[in-house]
């Protein structure tokens, strides 16, 4: 009886040796089997693996890229423009051996604060070497990739990889933009002066070549109007004289009676003239005064 006890213990104890001895990778994970400090395997397949209880520790690495963001850095392009960039950064832990060695205990947070300074140094020497324009325009993409290549060869000691460099933004300080800004609105503000200067011109040339095409066309009317008029009275002089020559009496007659209907046109026309007026003649008699009357 007294036996039984003793093999639940060591039933247990056994239990508990064999649960220290196992311990699972995920396949998002990598772990490091350290004895007394040491590295002594690396486990990066995904499953269950084994190691000496009590004696050995295992420490887990993340194995997804990461993200690192840093604070918006100052640079000075080649033109000495100031700009402000805003970068950021992908990365993986490429070899946890190394990586253990470089950051110690620290782990990511301890690779962040070794991985920033890289980062910013590639920054700075990259941008140095270029206009501000560059940073500015397409050309943004190739610097990046100059950035990323920096930070890659400067990074493999820490056992790192980093896999992308973005910009986010690049802007001008703050203390620059008021500046900026203004003469920005004055170089439009002078744009938009001469082109208003250049409309006003267009528009005095149009309204002169108009004028002048007016003018034009009025002299021409009042020209071509004078002659048909002058060819009406001709053609009119003519026809009185050809009327006068077949019949003299007639246009005597004629002409009389224009004469008073021009004279009497008027509501409250008056004339004084003598009775025996030639005036009157056809008013006597419609063949006129007879001749020695």
């Amino acid at each position: 009886m007294k036996k039984l006890p003793i093999i639940g213990g060591v039933a247990i104890l056994g239990v508990f040796v064999l649960l220290s001895s196992v311990f699972v990778v995920d396949e998002r994970e990598k772990a490091l089997v350290l004895q007394f400090g040491q590295v002594r395997s690396v486990k990066e397949t995904p499953g269950l693996s084994w190691k000496i209880p009590f004696i050995q520790e295992v420490v887990f690495y993340d194995d997804r890229i990461l993200a690192l963001d840093t604070q918006p850095l100052e640079v000075t392009p080649a033109d000495d423009r100031r700009l402000v960039v805003d970068a950021f950064a992908r990365y993986r832990i490429s070899d946890v051996r190394q990586f253990r060695q470089a950051v110690g205990t620290g782990g990511v947070n301890a690779a962040r604060d070794k991985l920033v300074p890289i980062l910013n140094a590639a920054l700075r020497d990259v941008l140095g070497t270029v206009p501000s324009n560059d940073v500015l325009s397409e050309e943004r993409v190739a610097l990046m990739a100059r950035i990323r290549d920096q930070a890659i060869s400067r990074s493999l000691n820490l056992g790192l990889e980093v896999i992308d460099v973005r910009i986010r933004r690049a802007d001008l300080p703050d203390q620059n933009l008021a500046a900026t800004f203004d003469r920005m609105q004055a170089e439009r503000e002078r744009e938009a002066a001469d082109e208003r200067a250049r409309g006003k011109e267009a528009a005095q040339r149009v309204r002169a070549d108009a004028d002048r095409q007016a003018l034009v066309t009025v002299s021409t009317a009042q020209r071509d109007s004078d002659i048909i008029r002058g060819e009406a009275d001709a053609e009119k002089n003519r026809i009185y004289a050809e009327a006068y020559g077949r019949d003299a009496e007639f246009f005597n007659f004629y002409r009389s009676l224009a004469a008073y209907e021009l004279s009497l046109a008027g509501k409250n026309s008056s004339m004084v003239l003598s009775p025996d007026s030639p005036f009157f003649d056809y008013f006597i008699s419609p063949a006129g005064r007879p001749s020695g009357q």
